[in-house]
């Protein structure tokens, strides 16, 4: 979201328009010099404006919205009835696990077979003794809970790292109606493996590696839909580990896979792969969100496809190699550093890498996928629901506007069945915030990197 102040910041922020050839940045100005004014409600204008304003507050609104949030879940669990859509089958799917059977084939529920990962098996037969066999769901709704209010704790923090985010930002983060339904009224497995994937992001602020690494695997363990942050997770850990670092990296995350999966690859290595990595299912035409304006014949066809793929892969590149890659020299040069520049020095570079470097690119990264996904279930909206604000931060598209993007494809993902008109503007909504990320901050603020003094 474009705010007027911004003018004022000279500080780099992200790596989309920066023309710096140093891998290091010092701490934005605005980092530096925001100062907690005292809050008084003596006067209430000046109350409200720091509070809204002012990063330095960012935790008080942040605990506010926690507090509005605890009585918000409450009320919905409460006063609105649970729909049953997926809890059962996730029920039956286990089940057959803990009774002994590791054949992926013969592990299925009402809704068909198992075609999650390992992870996912593990923590849904948690939940399976937790709800007394699946059975109590009221119990599995305050689990549930739990669970986002953690999400939530970790999304402020992640926002927080980035000192130029004011925090009004976070306040659109707690407002999706179809998102508590996705936590507390349908209990999918998407939040768990959303939750894995915010507190990857965060330990990699922090630059925790290999918690992050670890983290980030155990995400993918859950649902793949993960791995659409990786091509910006990978070139992340190349930027701050290099060659060696990196592989050390993929490595642990390779080898958190291979041993989640032993008890069904021990003995059934190819069904498990087959469907827990099914890459070429097909969902129905029925429940898709973004695409219902085509023809259910031309949403079904391999050419449609392998067009998104195409599109994808064309955006993705694009991103890579002449946004993600600019401040430093170009991709080839990126490359380049990453074989040639000692772990020692590429440590100290790390150090000073902006978080908003990191989040925009792990959260442009999944949008661009999301962008030219095949078919949206209403679930899925948990994967990008609350890295909208953050997206539309980065981009010079004005605040009032960006609340219309964020009220439009809230609109969307809450019309049921969705219609033409509603596909049609969740997906003019996407494409617009796309082209706000492509063309990125305004000259002058967003450089990613900046030569130490």
């Amino acid at each position: 979201m474009a705010i007027n102040n911004r003018a004022r910041q000279t500080g780099p922020t992200t790596g989309q328009q920066g023309s710096s050839s140093s891998p290091t940045a010092a701490p934005p100005p605005a980092a530096t010099s925001a100062q907690a004014s005292p809050l008084t409600p003596f006067r209430p204008i000046e109350l409200v404006t720091q509070l809204l304003t002012n990063h330095a507050h960012i935790w008080k609104l942040a605990g506010l919205l926690f507090l509005f949030e605890i009585l918000l879940n409450i009320i919905i669990i409460k006063k609105i009835p649970y729909t049953e859509i997926d809890w059962v089958a996730y029920m039956q799917e286990v089940s057959g696990y803990l009774k002994g059977e590791t054949d992926y084939t013969k592990l299925r529920g009402d809704t068909g077979p198992l075609v999650y990962p390992a992870g996912f098996v593990y923590i849904y037969s948690t939940l399976y003794y937790a709800t007394d066999f699946g059975e109590n769901i009221l119990r599995g709704q305050w689990i549930f809970m739990g669970l986002y209010l953690m999400t939530l704790v970790i999304v402020f923090s992640i926002y927080a790292k980035d000192k130029s985010i004011p925090p009004y930002v976070l306040i659109p983060v707690c407002l999706s109606r179809r998102l508590h339904s996705i936590y507390v009224l349908r209990l999918f497995n998407d939040p768990v493996a959303m939750f894995f994937l915010y507190a990857a992001t965060l330990a990699f602020l922090n630059r925790r590696w290999t918690l992050s690494s670890t983290l980030f695997s155990l995400a993918v363990s859950i649902k793949m839909n993960i791995l659409l942050f990786f091509p910006a997770f990978g070139f992340l850990l190349w930027q701050t580990q290099g060659i060696v670092g990196t592989l050390i990296q993929l490595t642990i995350m390779v080898l958190i896979q291979v041993l989640l999966s032993l008890p069904f690859t021990f003995h059934h290595p190819r069904s498990y792969l087959n469907k827990a990595f099914e890459f070429s299912r097909v969902f129905q035409y029925q429940w898709t969100v973004n695409w219902k304006f085509l023809e259910e014949e031309m949403f079904l066809s391999s050419g449609w496809a392998k067009c998104l793929l195409a599109g994808h892969f064309v955006v993705l590149f694009a991103f890579v190699f002449l946004r993600w890659s600019r401040a430093e020299g170009g991709i080839f040069a990126v490359i380049k550093k990453g074989f040639t520049v000692s772990a020692s020095v590429l440590a100290i570079h790390a150090q000073y890498m902006q978080p908003s470097h990191v989040l925009t690119l792990l959260f442009t990264s999944n949008f661009i996928g999301i962008v030219f996904a095949r078919s949206l279930h209403y679930q899925f909206y948990a994967w990008y629901s609350m890295t909208l604000p953050y997206l539309l931060y980065q981009t010079r598209i004005p605040v009032v506007f960006s609340m219309v993007l964020l009220g439009a494809i809230e609109w969307s993902w809450n019309v049921f069945p969705a219609t033409v008109e509603s596909s049609e503007v969740l997906v003019a909504s996407h494409l617009i915030i796309l082209v706000g990320l492509w063309i990125g901050k305004k000259a002058g603020t967003e450089n990613l990197l900046k030569k130490r003094n």
